[in-house]
């Protein structure tokens, strides 16, 4: 095997593989700094390791085996400077058994558990989301920094907090009780959305979608909702899990072959994938069922009606548009105003889409947010208005950090360029 074609392997392991790792050192380790360097040595010690002895049968068992070692062995050497460490040390190769010889399957997925660790009351709100996206999901500061709409800095502080305190408030590693769940159930509904909708559209990067994370979105959504038994609560969560099969549906016409970027106006709904629109619709049915909902649910049906449609033509807008004024009096965000807009031009024309789009650029929100100005520039390239589409695509471009997206928008300019040049 060549040196690329292992460090590929390699790193194709850190991907799929290493929240998993860490989630499981967490359990066993029960401390963040502690895990966190474990997994940093599990996969130094693959790097020297593997190109001699090959990729292991059983990748994660190896790194968590590995891991858990060089935790011990690191406490070990540090028994003659802080006392007690060595019986820390003791008492966790004692309590751990050494994964080498089990399957990947035969090891515990503990990353639900991280989750609700990691969502524990006792932390801020912000400071929940970005520790989960950062450890359960493995996104950058950045990428939760673009999720945020704020700065890596803050992301990054915010962090470092959420960890202090689980420390020092010693919050257990654990999945709740079914008496606790209904109270702690939304941060980790907010957290799985967040984790979705980095996948379903990247905030940055060559690539417009990143299965991995949609799919294990959807898996710990699919946990959830079997671990929760309130059903309140429960209609949320079938509502979310709605809600990302249904987008997860589009995935395959989303891109072309070169990875370019595909709008839902101009895909082939041909390979949409029918299965997920099947569950999704019935989750949609079973989350509105009891006339309890709430914003996921809402997102839902409104992802049902262009997932039945066979075309922008056939979309029932009049109702998209209904479902998006009653999801802004449950969730009044400036996004969601903004897809009500896109909707609004849909159903009454250009005319009227620019409008609605030109009052939230008037009121400063989403100033630096790249689809905002990408709409605005859409509707007036319908109207004619080329030189306005092409400074508002231009701002838009400014803002945007996906490549296909940042493509897309080149396109455009040039498109814009050619009609004024004419």
């Amino acid at each position: 095997m060549t040196t690329a074609l292992l460090n590929q392997q390699i790193e194709d392991v850190y991907r799929k593989e290493s929240r998993r790792v860490l989630a499981t050192l967490l359990r066993l380790l029960g401390d963040f700094q502690l895990a966190e360097e474990a997994l940093q040595d599990a996969f130094t010690a693959a790097l020297k390791q593997w190109p001699g002895d090959g990729v292991p049968a059983n990748p994660r068992a190896w790194l968590v085996s590995t891991g858990r070692f060089k935790a011990i062995d690191g406490l070990r050497r540090q028994s003659r400077f802080v006392h007690g460490i060595d019986e820390l040390a003791d008492q966790l190769e004692a309590d751990t058994p050494d994964f080498v010889a089990f399957a990947d399957d035969d090891i515990e997925d503990d990353r639900l558990r991280l989750i609700f660790t990691c969502c524990h009351p006792a932390l801020a709100e912000d400071s929940r989301v970005a520790l989960t996206l950062r450890e359960v999901c493995g996104l950058t500061t950045e990428e939760i920094a673009s999720a945020f709409l704020s700065r890596p800095s803050t992301i990054a502080q915010r962090i470092v907090r959420a960890k202090a305190k689980i420390r020092d408030a010693n919050i257990p590693f654990q999945i709740p009780g079914a008496a606790e769940l209904p109270e702690r159930i939304n941060p980790v509904l907010q957290v799985l959305y967040l984790m979705y909708n980095e996948g379903y559209s990247a905030s940055s990067g060559e690539n417009v979608t990143r299965a991995d994370l949609s799919a294990e979105a959807i898996r710990l959504a699919e946990l959830v909702l079997d671990l929760n038994s309130d059903s309140t609560a429960d209609t949320e969560i079938a509502g979310l899990l709605a809600l990302m099969l249904l987008q997860e549906s589009r995935r395959a016409a989303r891109s072309d072959a070169q990875g370019e970027l595909v709008l839902m106006v101009d895909q082939d709904r041909r390979l949409w994938n029918r299965d997920f629109i099947e569950k999704g619709v019935a989750l949609v049915r079973r989350a509105l069922g009891d006339g309890r909902y709430g914003s996921y649910s809402i997102q839902a049906a409104i992802a049902a009606i262009h997932a039945e449609s066979s075309s922008p033509d056939t979309t029932d807008w009049h109702e998209i548009v209904g479902l998006y004024e009653v999801l802004l009096r449950v969730n009044a965000n400036p996004v969601i105003a903004l897809n009500r807009a896109v909707a609004v031009g849909m159903r009454d024309g250009a005319a009227a889409g620019a409008r609605a789009v030109d009052e939230i650029y008037d009121s400063g929100a989403l100033a630096d947010y790249h689809l905002l100005h990408a709409a605005r520039a859409d509707f007036q390239r319908q109207l004619g208005l080329y030189q306005a589409a092409l400074t508002a695509y231009e701002t838009a471009l400014g803002y945007a950090q996906q490549l296909p997206e940042i493509r897309f928008l080149e396109k455009r300019i040039a498109e814009m360029r050619a009609k004024l040049a004419s």
